[in-house]
């Protein structure tokens, strides 16, 4: 975001104005809007949204229990989705072994 406020800042305020209108829009309450956000920020490893959704959701009402719950639920949603991800690109291995399926990227 620095580099966006420096260098492309009508972007930027673009995303403010995003951030207003989904705040305004809510329907949802706090503590859920951070936890949603607390999860999308372990997946996105984004530890700076992390810290901010982890301390807004407790100053939301929650609990250290409910976020290490939040937590424990990203890491085994992201565990079963990457565990379909991968059987579905690499489910054919006897194929890719024997030649019949090339990855089409340049090296």
């Amino acid at each position: 975001m620095r580099m966006l406020a420096e260098f492309f800042p009508e972007f930027a305020e673009k995303l403010d104005d995003l951030d207003a209108l989904y705040k305004e829009k809510r329907m949802i309450d706090e503590k859920t809007y951070q936890f949603i956000c607390f999860a999308l920020s372990i997946k996105g490893r984004s530890k700076p949204c992390a810290l901010k959704h982890f301390k807004g959701a407790l100053e939301a009402g929650a609990t250290v229990e409910e976020l290490t719950y939040i937590l424990a639920l990203t890491m085994r949603e992201a565990a079963g989705a990457d565990d379909c991800w991968t059987h579905d690109v690499i489910g054919d291995w006897q194929e890719i072994i024997a030649g019949n399926i090339k990855c089409d990227c340049e090296k």
